[in-house]
């Protein structure tokens, strides 16, 4: 263990166990200073942890420190609360049984900061989900609404439990907290009318002055200043500069709306915390017949408000007193001092039962509601050991505890480990310690007991007051030993203790009780009246802490001595059925000042606390010890002989267990039904092997639980499978018979279609033929022409001709359009004068066809190739087309170069500068060629005075020309295409004739007869070309826009 700390924690040593001088008090208390004057508040004895209070905030609290203490071994890391917390944890999970943990000392050791920091551990490092964050909140926050309403300042300590607390925090298989119960015992309700002298009330009045806004304030009729308040200022420390009240307000908020407070529960509940602040205000005064009557009626009208009590009811409640005689009920009118005690008793009844509530309210909110079986571990934080100056009836029931705690504390540890020893037969040297049950006998035996005569003189009848009880002690209990009074004592003594006072031995040191007010606090006597109205309030809260059962009861309820006493008995009943672990607080000085170290009262409290008994015990007993059956049925796998079952006695088991581990004699003792293990480091050593035994055992297991898991999962989806397969191949049979079926009825349907598919359409072979329309219609869409030159076209059967017809010039007429879109305007213009001239000469004259790839142009020759005295001869007329001829006159057909010249609206013959012949083209009586490729042509012009005789041209692009001309002129009618010769006019009267004809070579001469012959060169002998299907297919759909015009 000391191996693992580091250098600081080296400070004297953490374990007194392992301290030299063991047995020397003074070597106890210097180890201890050593640690706490380094800020080492925590030392081990054995398994019970000592901490030291040090007054100031440390930073070993965080989250950090929390998982490192998380699942380590108890002595593997340096003392601390967090070791305490996780060991009982990790116990109570391993092991399934209960555990408490017992936080005992002083007032001002720090008791309820431990209980917070353990509770604050479990919140962190335990498991948890989301659903169950709700729990845990509710267990961290119920600690501040308890501390607010069960808490204040002492002169000890600023944050005093003012009633005792035990918290069972449960936890489900898995180990995480999923509910918790809280018990409460004896809330010092005397504090709320009373305080000493540097004390305080409770704190939420304050921190209700503080924080709640004015709205609330102004609702509940409170004004910010405590000073206002007589409950409040007894104490004269109504400011503390330790205590935030402000902040502490929002907290208490803040829980309310976790722990599921309504806002009526919420109302109610500060309604009930104001009205106690309004009864401490109510004064009462004398009136002439010495009765008490209340002096300002304020207040109490914020009082009924509040409690929803009628007004007047309740003001003579407050100054009267119902007195049943016989079978009559009659009012007594209080005095002024009966009437003060009737208002504090109904603050004091009225805060302590709301307190009750809250606790049963909070237990509501953490209460499980899963029925199976939980494990709890519970925390004790209960009021200290407390010496005052005056001490009274509530120091009578604290220190009482505190008795039955360290007889606890006694016979769970000392006592019985000692006894234990004997019984089991190990050898043992008995260590003498204090046994307190003297004290306790003292106090609570039946018929003899300080409390036992306390409720006879509360219940005899006749006048019984304090000095009678007190007379009544120095009767019965006056020979004890630790019971003294001022008439028992002798003179030395006598000189300390006063008429009214007894004083009593404790464990923890002498403590001197005043008798007074110990009578009227044990009775703790509510007038009937008083509480009627508080069973009539209109205050859910009031109403559920005085039933109206009450006031049919006749019995006297139990005093407020008996019932703690009982309370205390079930409490050790509940701590005895648990495993404990012990944390004893220490405080190290009275100032509450950090780094102080005060011996005496450090010694005081290592004596009374016994730590130097139990230091004794623990280093010369054994560290742990368990019945043979559970320590054989925990650690049997770690051996071969034993596991998985052992069949012999269980010693026997255990000692070939032990064997087999190799634990050396000094390490155990063999008892008669336990074995004894002396050293912590040997459990742990066991511990670890079987941590890791353990996991190779589930390991195992999970492996072969998850190969059983595989094959029947395995078998389950090969069963499901073999189903699946055999329904998916009865499916395709099925399918596939089907389909079958359909096949055959259509093969038949359509081998009937086909044999009677030129039949009209009917039902016999509607089909076929729709099918046959399908296939054609479908073979057809990736056939169709591409152009429309591609006069390819996909045979239709016989049914769809027509149809096919149709399609096939649906297709023609659209690639057509789509070809004649896509041309230009010149193109088109192009193309418009080709389809004339097929018209014209296809098939009647040679050289069409080698025409065809030759387009025409728009001129020969451009405007600017003629003579300027041209152009102004026939200006305002447009030039359309120039080009060069052979002109034969008339005379001897001599050959003459001259211009063909076309307008608009005439055709000129120029010669250079001189227009020889202009022929207009309204006159023009036919325009004639030959059928051979010689060129010629003669524009046929009227008779007239104008016109010399017809003109005979030649030129190169005799289709070109005479395409433009008839063109221009509108007159395609007249072009005529002769044979063998033609007939012209020569001049008036005359007439010529030409005569064409075929020769070795071109020429064109006037033969013998005067006759015009035009010879045309032989052509070699071949294959006469074809007219291109484009023409045709042009001339056939050719829209109305390509018939010829007349720019």
């Amino acid at each position: 263990m000391e191996g693992a700390l580091i250098a600081r924690d080296k400070v004297g040593v953490q374990d007194f166990v392992l301290l030299d001088s063991h047995t020397s008090e003074a070597a106890f208390l210097n180890n201890l200073r050593k640690r706490y004057q380094e800020n080492l508040i925590y030392t081990y004895i054995g398994s019970l942890l000592v901490s030291v209070n040090p007054y100031q905030e440390l930073d070993i609290y965080t989250v950090t420190q929390m998982q490192l203490y998380r699942g380590v071994n108890f002595f593997e890391l340096p003392p601390h609360l967090y070791a305490i917390a996780d060991n009982a944890y990790r116990v109570m999970c391993s092991e399934y049984n209960n555990h408490f943990i017992l936080i005992s000392g002083e007032s001002g050791a720090g008791k309820t900061e431990a209980s917070k920091k353990i509770l604050q551990y479990y919140a962190v490092t335990c498991p948890t989900t989301e659903q169950l964050q709700t729990v845990r909140d509710r267990l961290l926050l119920s600690n501040p609404v308890l501390e607010a309403f069960g808490n204040a300042k002492t002169l000890r300590n600023d944050n005093s439990s003012r009633f005792g607390k035990y918290m069972d925090i449960q936890f489900d298989f898995k180990g995480a907290p999923v509910g918790g119960h809280i018990l409460s015992y004896l809330i010092e309700k005397s504090r709320v009318v009373h305080q000493n002298h540097g004390e305080r009330n409770f704190h939420i009045f304050y921190q209700l002055l503080e924080g709640g806004d004015k709205d609330l304030l102004c609702w509940l009729g409170l004004e910010r200043n405590p000073q206002k308040y007589t409950y409040l200022i007894q104490g004269r420390c109504a400011k503390v500069f330790s205590i935030n009240d402000k902040n502490d307000w929002k907290i208490v908020r803040k829980a309310f709306s976790i722990i599921d407070f309504t806002e009526k529960d919420i109302e109610h509940l500060f309604g009930i915390v104001a009205s106690v602040l309004h009864l401490g205000n109510i004064q009462f005064e004398e009136d002439s017949n010495g009765h008490a009557i209340i002096r300002d009626g304020s207040q109490i009208k914020w009082i009924s408000k509040l409690l929803g009590a009628h007004l007047s009811i309740l003001q003579e409640a407050l100054t009267h007193r119902k007195i049943e005689a016989r079978s009559e009920e009659v009012l007594s009118p209080l005095n002024v001092d009966l009437a003060f005690y009737a208002r504090d008793a109904v603050a004091k009844a009225i805060y302590g039962r709301t307190f009750t509530w809250l606790v049963n309210k909070i237990n509501g909110s953490l209460a499980n509601k899963d029925s199976t079986q939980k494990t709890v571990i519970g925390l004790l934080d209960i009021y200290g050991f407390e010496v005052l100056d005056t001490n009274s009836f509530e120091q009578f029931c604290i220190n009482y505890c505190n008795e039955k705690l360290q007889q606890l504390l006694i016979e769970m540890t000392l006592k019985a480990e000692q006894e234990e020893y004997e019984l089991e037969g190990i050898e043992w040297e008995p260590i003498p310690y204090f046994n307190n049950k003297i004290i306790c006998d003292l106090v609570e035996q039946k018929h003899k007991g300080i409390i036992s005569i306390l409720d006879e003189e509360c219940l005899r009848p006749g006048e019984a007051t304090d000095l009678s009880f007190l007379e009544k002690l120095e009767e019965k209990v006056g020979d004890h030993a630790h019971f003294v009074t001022r008439k028992l004592a002798d003179q030395k003594t006598r000189k300390s203790i006063d008429w009214v006072d007894f004083r009593l031995l404790h464990y923890a040191g002498e403590v001197t009780y005043c008798a007074v007010g110990f009578l009227e606090k044990n009775n703790d006597l509510l007038y009937r009246n008083l509480k009627e109205v508080l069973c009539n309030s209109k205050n859910n809260i009031i109403r559920e802490c005085f039933l109206l059962s009450e006031l049919d009861n006749r019995r006297r309820p139990e005093t407020v001595a008996t019932q703690f006493k009982n309370s205390l008995t079930s409490l050790i009943e509940i701590l005895m059925s648990k495993e404990p672990s012990y944390i004893r607080c220490i405080k190290p000085n009275e100032n509450k000042e950090p780094g102080k170290f005060d011996d005496f009262l450090i010694r005081h409290q290592v004596k009374y606390l016994g730590l130097m008994e139990h230091l004794r015990v623990r280093r010369a007993g054994f560290a742990y010890r368990r019945k043979y059956e559970l320590f054989l049925q925990r650690y049997k796998c770690l051996c071969p002989a034993t596991w998985p079952h052992w069949h012999g006695p269980a010693v026997e088991g255990v000692e070939r267990l032990i064997k087999h581990i190799g634990y050396k004699p000094e390490e155990y003792k063999l008892g008669r039904t336990k074995i004894f293990i002396r050293f912590p480091k040997t459990l742990f050593a066991t511990e670890d092997a079987f941590e890791y035994r353990k996991h190779l055992l589930i390991s195992r297991l999970q492996a072969k639980y998850k190969g059983f898991l595989g094959k029947r999962a395995y078998q389950k989806k090969r069963k499901a499978a073999i189903k699946l397969e055999a329904c998916w191949r009865g499916a395709l049979a099925r399918r596939a018979a089907k389909k079958r079926t359909w096949a055959v009825q259509t093969i038949r349907k359509f081998i009937n279609g086909f044999i009677n598919r030129k039949k009209p359409l009917c039902q016999e072979n509607r089909d076929f033929v729709r099918l046959s329309q399908y296939h054609y219609l479908m073979k057809l869409r990736d056939h169709l022409p591409k152009n429309v030159l591609d006069q390819s076209w996909l045979q239709p059967p016989s049914i769809l001709e027509e149809t096919s017809e149709m399609l096939r010039k649906m297709c023609m007429r659209n690639l057509v359009r789509k070809y004649c879109r896509g041309l230009t305007a010149e193109r088109k213009g192009q193309l418009q004068q080709k389809v004339v001239t097929s018209a014209v000469f296809s098939g009647k004259k040679e050289g069409y066809l080698e025409s065809l790839s030759q387009p025409f142009l728009e001129t020969r020759l451009k405007e600017n190739d003629l003579n300027p005295k041209v152009l102004q001869l026939i200006r305002g007329e447009n030039i359309k087309y120039v080009t060069p001829v052979i002109k034969y006159d008339r005379n001897g057909f001599k050959a003459r170069e001259r211009l063909l010249v076309l307008t608009q609206s005439s055709a000129y013959v120029v010669e250079m500068a001189k227009i020889k012949q202009k022929i207009e083209y309204s006159t023009l009586k036919g325009i004639s060629t030959s059928n051979l490729s010689d060129g010629i042509v003669v524009i046929h012009v009227p008779e007239d005075n104008k016109q010399k005789g017809d003109v005979i041209l030649q030129c190169e692009h005799i289709f070109e020309v005479v395409t433009k001309l008839c063109i221009l002129a509108n007159k395609q009618n007249l072009i005529k295409v002769v044979k063998g010769s033609l007939r012209f006019r020569v001049g008036s009267g005359k007439e010529g004739t030409m005569v064409f004809t075929v020769g070795p070579e071109p020429q064109v001469f006037k033969d013998k007869t005067g006759q015009l012959t035009v010879v045309r060169a032989q052509l070699s002998r071949g294959r006469q070309l074809e007219l291109p299907p484009w023409i045709s297919i042009c001339r056939e759909h050719s829209p109305p826009s390509w018939e010829p015009r007349r720019d």
